[in-house]
Formats: C-alpha cells, sequence, structure tokens
C-alpha cells in the first residue's frame, strides 16, 4: 500500500518542473483524487509556494456530473486546493463519443491551463490506464483496420509526457503505479472517490478490456507493459535515426517545398528512411497521421529504383513526391485546398500554418495563393526546379481584404510553419524527430518538457 512518505511522493514527484505552477486533472475518480492529494503533500513538503489548481471537466453526458464536480470542488475547499470546474457544452455526437469527450476534455484543460498562465498538466493515468491501451491497439492491430496502429508505433502507449497544442505539457506521474495501490492509499487515508458509472458500460472498447483484465485475464498486465516498455524505446531509437537522416539530406528550398538530397535515398538504414519519408509526407501535405507504413514502403521501393530522366511523380496524404536527379522534393498537392475564409486566431491553416492575428483580423481573409498570384515573382533557388517551387507556393496562405484583395504591404496576421503530425499532440516518445522537422521548415522551437528525461519509465 502507498504511504505519504517523502520517499514516496519524491519518486513521484521529483523529476517534475513544479516551479511554474500545475494544474491537475481531477474526476473525482481514485486514480485523480490521489494524484491530487499525493501532490499536494510533496508540494507542502517540498515547495509551499508552488501554484497548485485542480480542474474538473464535466461532460455534461450524465444526469450526475454536475454533482460529482461539485462533490469534487468540496473536497478541494476542505483541503485548502484551489479548484476550477468546466463543462463540455453544446450538442454530443451519436458515434465516436470516448474521442470526442477526450478531445474536449484535452481542450477544456488547455483553456484553463492558458487562463491560469501554467504550462503543466498533471492526469491521473495509472499502469492500469497504460496496459489497458496497449492491449487496445493490440486488438486493432491484428483487425484488418489497423488504422494509425498498424505500424506498431502506439503499442508504446502513452508517453510520461505529452505536449498540446504545442504550449501545454501533459505529465503522467503514476503511469507506474497500480491503481489498486492507489485505492488502497485512500482508503488509508480516509478519502473516498467517485466510480465513473461508464467505466463499466462495455459498450465502449476500454471497459471492455478493463473488464477482461479484471475478469480473469490479470496476466495479461505484466506482458501488457512489457510491451509498452519495448515499444517505447524502439520507437524513441527509430525516431533519433531519423531525426538524423532529415537533419543530413533534408532542406527548404522554398516556401511549402522540402527537398531531400539524392544520398537519402541510397542511406543504409532504410526502416529510418521511410520513417522519415513518412513524417516529410504528412508535414507537407498538413495531414495529422503518418501514410500508411505499407504504401510508404512501396512508394520508397518505387523512388529508389527511379532511373529518369523523366521525373517520378506519386501524391500521398495530400503532398506531391518528386523524384528527379536534382533529389526528392515533397509539397501541398493543389487539390483540396481551403477556400478563402476569415482569419481567425490561434487556428491552424490547412495543417501547416498557425495563423496570429493582428488588429482588425476580422476583416481579412485567408486562402491558398494559387498560381496567378505567384507567376512572374518565383524566388531563384539553385536545388529545386521552377515548376516546383512555382507548385508549391501556389498552395501557400495568402492574407487579402474582403473587398480588395491581396495584400502586399501591411499583413493582419502572421502564419508560422507548424508540423501537422506533432501539432496537436506530440508524444514525449517523438521529440527527436520533431524537432529536426521544426528546425527544417522554421517552425517555433519546442520547449523541453517538464521532466528530467523522456524515457520508458516517468
Amino acid at each position: 500500500m502507498l504511504k505519504i512518505e517523502t520517499p514516496e511522493t519524491d519518486r513521484l514527484f521529483s523529476s517534475i518542473d513544479l516551479s511554474g505552477g500545475a494544474i491537475v486533472a481531477v474526476s473525482g475518480g481514485s486514480d485523480s483524487t490521489a494524484l491530487l492529494l499525493l501532490l499536494k503533500h510533496h508540494i507542502e513538503r517540498n515547495s509551499p509556494t508552488v501554484r497548485l489548481l485542480a480542474v474538473t471537466v464535466d461532460h455534461a453526458l450524465r444526469a450526475g456530473s454536475a454533482a460529482e464536480a461539485e462533490a469534487v470542488a468540496r473536497l478541494c475547499a476542505k483541503r485548502g486546493i484551489p479548484h476550477k470546474t468546466v463543462r463540455w457544452d453544446g450538442p454530443k455526437p451519436a458515434t465516436g463519443l470516448p474521442a470526442a469527450a477526450r478531445d474536449a476534455r484535452y481542450r477544456l484543460l488547455g483553456r484553463a491551463a492558458r487562463e491560469a498562465g501554467i504550462g503543466l498538466v498533471l492526469t491521473g493515468h495509472t499502469a492500469d490506464d497504460q496496459a489497458e491501451t496497449v492491449l487496445m491497439r493490440q486488438a486493432r492491430a491484428a483487425s484488418a483496420e489497423a488504422g494509425p496502429d498498424a505500424d506498431g508505433r502506439g503499442l508504446a502507449g502513452m508517453a510520461p509526457a505529452t505536449l498540446y497544442d504545442g504550449e501545454i505539457w501533459i505529465v503522467r506521474p503514476l503511469l507506474g503505479t497500480r491503481r489498486a495501490a492507489l485505492r488502497g492509499w485512500l482508503t488509508g487515508q480516509g478519502a473516498g472517490w467517485i466510480d465513473d458509472p461508464t467505466n463499466d458500460n462495455r459498450t465502449f472498447e476500454r471497459p471492455r478490456i478493463r473488464a477482461r483484465l479484471g475478469d480473469g485475464e490479470a496476466a495479461q498486465f505484466g506482458p501488457a507493459i512489457a510491451t509498452a516498455d519495448r515499444a517505447a524505446g524502439a520507437r524513441i531509437d527509430l525516431g533519433m535515426r531519423a531525426a538524423a537522416l532529415m537533419r543530413a539530406h533534408a532542406g527548404r528550398p522554398a516556401p511549402g517545398l522540402l527537398r531531400l538530397a539524392p544520398a537519402f535515398v541510397t542511406a543504409a538504414d532504410r526502416p529510418a528512411a521511410v520513417y522519415a519519408l513518412r513524417i516529410l509526407v504528412a508535414v507537407a501535405g498538413g495531414s495529422s497521421f503518418l501514410p500508411d507504413l505499407a504504401r510508404a514502403e512501396a512508394l520508397f521501393f518505387r523512388i529508389c529504383g527511379w532511373r529518369g530522366p523523366d521525373p517520378l511523380r506519386a501524391t500521398l496524404s495530400h503532398a506531391v513526391v518528386d523524384r528527379r536527379s536534382a533529389g526528392l522534393f515533397l509539397h501541398r498537392e493543389g487539390r483540396d485546398l481551403p477556400p478563402a475564409g476569415p482569419v481567425r486566431d490561434g487556428t491552424v491553416w490547412d495543417g501547416r500554418y498557425r495563423i496570429t492575428l493582428g488588429d482588425g483580423g476580422g476583416e481579412f481573409l485567408i486562402a491558398a495563393k494559387g498560381e496567378s498570384a505567384v507567376a512572374g515573382a518565383l524566388p531563384v533557388t539553385a536545388c529545386a526546379p521552377a515548376s516546383l517551387v512555382h507548385a508549391a507556393l501556389a498552395a501557400e496562405p495568402v492574407f487579402s481584404m474582403e473587398k480588395q484583395g491581396f495584400m502586399g504591404g501591411f499583413l493582419p496576421a502572421s502564419a508560422q510553419p507548424v508540423a501537422a503530425p506533432f501539432a496537436h499532440f506530440l508524444s514525449g516518445f517523438d521529440l527527436a524527430p520533431a524537432r529536426a522537422v521544426a528546425e527544417l521548415i522554421g517552425a517555433a522551437a519546442i520547449a523541453a518538457p517538464p521532466l528530467g528525461s523522456i524515457g520508458l519509465k516517468p
């Protein structure tokens, strides 16, 4: 059973940088309640000036959710912990509810963090949650519709830290702790918790897996955690190798145009080269997910077999891949670009640019330049054909006034490049390739995670 002792809380929290304050996501369940009380004890013993804020997300999916949020507020008031409830208002989807609720939860937590001026959110995910995640992803990988989990990266499970929307770090201190230990400790402290009936609803995937682990299949727990550790190590290693290849061979000859030197295709580390290609294709096309591994491998095989003289062209994940003697080029294809629309602060345009609004931005539009806007105004570059520069620039964003057209002088907003696969959620396992891409495209630098290290254990 867990005990409130300095060594125990030090193990959980001493590697986390709490100097800027911390938000704890507290649902009222056993895991998040234990996290809050353990962190409160740690702060009182070690850093009493650290700001601590508990935030409860009321998903408004059940009649009793508001009362549960009020119960958390009473607990926090009793313990002297500032508390805030945020509510997921609006219509709820008829399908895909768990994923939608997860997105809403992190959106609301991120908003609360920004409003409080705190860049760190702690969540109560436990070793049990990690095992459930791995078992779910194993099941998907074995199915005919494996999706993003088909390449095995998802078997790493949840990282100890994840960067949300490029600015909020989500940290999971309890990934190495069992739920039963937390509940035993809470019981010993005389502290209760709320059991969410949704966790017993086997209509949803996670409760089904959780029930299996509790209905005689507990032996799967150890192998699932071991799988996560191995997969995390492999994912980190592959990402570091891919990052090295990108730094050695990738360039950006013009906005929206990426170039891989001919030597990239002959790199000895083929798995890392294919992984780097998948990442860069997603970046060029503004896709949140990497292209399918099998399709990317098939394309890489074609690229390796190219002998010219005519270029080899293919499209994948909204990106054009163009192989010729000067190298391998990638840019956004001209189809399915966003139509002209109002400029909105903080939004990500086409998965490729984060928009920062200036004064009077509501009067302006953003759209792709189009071929007519770049004709005759191409930058001179020695390492990229003019036709590819033209095609890339035509898919770049431009601001305009609704009635007066393109603005050549004063700009009402700025557009900073982002890497779509890492822009919304950046797993700590993927820091190496994400940083290499950020350097390549001129994106904002990725802040160091608030942990001493990102490894296999928190």
